[in-house]
């Protein structure tokens, strides 16, 4: 039985590679992409979308462009890791499909209210902006939502975007605020996952040598955003942060964590968007309830074995 998706995003290399996975996956349906602005402006994160779909050959998957700001902030933005387009890498031509007219926040609320309860699962890729404002809108959806994985947050690894917080939660803490309240069952991928499956030379090596031409554009994005994470971090390559969130939904085996509270700083500017995980359960349990399955570890290994083996399919 295939699992019904919307991804909410903002690609993004890593988005993008994350929606490849969800397309060459049969056990999930994608019935949806909803953009939102983040790494990029909307504009641009609609036309990738538009994009991705045409390198899977899967365009018969509508895109509806969602929010183009967050709830209450000015728009931030990372052109600096992602390049101008947010697509940066090997060139791509302009899309011959086009966006739907629906809003994407409206989207997420038909679908819902149009489903059966616990049909749909939402995977957010990039601020929670859409989500929270379908929960704001439409309340009654609320109920509906199967669960929600989403890609965001940070505790041991603490941040990317300022030394408390990570860039999705960052961008907009108040929707994010929003959806960590709303009791819908959430997992959270946070960077201390993220941070562990990185694109080593062997990884990218790989992918180049797929045999696809789906496999030299995601080679050449990963090329590309690599460099800055390589020098941020003196790692040996880069996260590759929202394929996590597909991947988890194939095989959550490959990650583990605990059920924890984790709640987000709206007010303060110092640590705006941090997620404050209570990993070790030191809060009160019924002021604080366990509202997020926060994952902790991930099998690298097992992750890019998955993600070659999908995307071979691609083409």
């Amino acid at each position: 039985m295939t699992r019904k998706i919307i991804i909410d995003t903002d690609p993004g290399q890593d988005d993008a590679i994350a929606i490849l996975l969800a397309l060459a996956s049969p056990e999930l349906e994608v019935i949806g992409i909803t953009t939102v602005a983040g790494n990029v402006p909307l504009n641009l994160t609609t036309k990738n979308a538009l994009k991705i779909l045409e390198v899977a050959n899967k365009t018969e998957i509508p895109v509806f462009a969602g929010c183009d700001a967050p709830l209450k902030r000015k728009l931030v933005t990372a052109e600096h890791v992602h390049g101008a387009t947010g697509l940066n890498g090997i060139a791509l031509p302009e899309p011959k499909i086009a966006a739907q007219d629906q809003h994407g926040v409206d989207f997420i609320i038909q679908v819902l209210r149009e489903n059966e309860a616990g049909t749909i699962t939402l995977c957010p890729l990039g601020p929670l902006t859409n989500i929270a404002s379908a929960m704001q809108q439409a309340p009654e959806i609320i109920s509906k939502i199967k669960e929600i994985i989403l890609m965001g947050g940070a505790y041991f690894e603490v941040g990317n975007i300022t030394p408390a917080a990570e860039f999705n939660i960052y961008v907009d803490p108040e929707a994010a605020d929003i959806v960590m309240r709303s009791g819908v069952k959430i997992t959270m991928i946070p960077l201390d996952v993220t941070h562990q499956v990185l694109t080593t030379n062997k990884r990218i090596s790989r992918l180049k040598n797929l045999g696809n031409k789906t496999g030299e554009i995601v080679a050449s994005w990963v090329d590309f955003f690599e460099r800055f994470d390589e020098e941020k971090y003196g790692s040996d390559g880069a996260p590759l942060h929202d394929p996590c969130v597909i991947a988890y939904l194939i095989k959550p085996e490959l990650f583990w964590g605990r059920q924890i509270n984790v709640q987000i700083e709206t007010q303060s500017e110092l640590t705006r968007g941090m997620s404050v995980a209570d990993y070790w359960g030191v809060t009160d349990k019924q002021e604080c309830p366990r509202n997020v399955k926060f994952l902790r570890n991930a099998n690298a290994n097992g992750f890019y074995e998955l993600l070659f083996e999908r995307l071979k399919k691609l083409p």
